[in-house]
């Protein structure tokens, strides 16, 4: 929910405005003479997808050994969850 607030207030209870948007993640329109000016709302974190092809090549990688172990214990896992059949999925 987005609150209006005035330029006065806003600049009244500053610090009021901040907390309220760091720790409770509210997001205020602030108007002077009737008219939306701004916004002040908290940052985004995390990071954007365009990011993510830098961040795949920045993993490590599995040399050609460990990745042919990997896919054996992959394929090894499967044969043994077919063995046993379907299960219920709610059951815990």
């Amino acid at each position: 929910m987005i609150i209006r607030t005035s330029v006065t207030d806003l600049l009244r209870n500053f610090s009021d405005y901040i907390n309220r948007v760091v720790y409770r993640g509210e997001r205020f329109v602030v108007v002077r003479g009737g008219k939306a000016v701004a916004e002040l709302s908290p940052v985004p974190s995390g990071s954007r997808l365009g990011e993510l092809p830098a961040l795949l090549d920045s993993l490590p990688r599995l040399d050609e050994e460990d990745a042919d172990d990997f896919a054996r214990e992959l394929e090894r896992a499967r044969r043994e969850l077919d063995a046993e059949g379907p299960r219920d999925r709610w059951e815990s």
